[in-house]
């Protein structure tokens, strides 16, 4: 064998193992979606963890009553697992009609609303306020646009799963 072929060869090894490595360490992570998600009981005032599938209102956690509302938590420091800086930028819940349009539509009983139709069964709310605001109008644009902003630090939050 001459030296090309044998540079050739060599190289074709290192870029497999380097190939397989690679590919390892993809198949050890997860996809980064998890199957749940943060909800609020609103009479407990307590964070829990739930299927991301369940529509908001949903059951809470001392009763029947559906007073569990989904929570969107985020870590200001960007750093979602410091669960120190985590806090609730919003919580959102879904008009009781939105909720049935959307498990008939779960059991290809009904077509999708429209985006624009869909804002207006959503709302939003932060932890502190009295009122709720569909996701269309602008108190509601600002919920949730308003945490996502740079800190001092330059870093952006980032969201928070359980």
């Amino acid at each position: 064998m001459n030296r090309s072929n044998v540079f050739k060869l060599v190289l074709a090894v290192a870029l497999l193992g380097v190939a397989t490595f690679m590919l390892v360490r993809f198949l050890r992570q997860g996809d980064g979606v998890s199957e749940q998600t943060f909800f609020y009981d609103l009479s407990e005032k307590k964070l829990f963890a739930a299927s991301r599938e369940a529509l908001p209102p949903i059951r809470g956690l001392n009763n029947a009553e559906e007073d569990a509302v989904r929570a969107v938590v985020i870590a200001y420091n960007g750093n979602p697992k410091d669960k120190a800086s985590r806090k609730i930028a919003y919580l959102e819940k879904y008009a009781p009609e939105f909720k049935v349009q959307l498990e008939k539509v779960r059991a290809g009983q009904a077509e999708p609303l429209a985006r624009d139709s869909r804002n207006t069964f959503r709302f939003v709310k932060r932890v502190e306020d009295a009122d709720w605001h569909t996701v269309s109008s602008p108190d509601g644009e600002k919920i949730l646009t308003e945490w996502n902003v740079a800190g001092p630090d330059g870093k952006f939050p980032a969201v928070c799963v359980p």
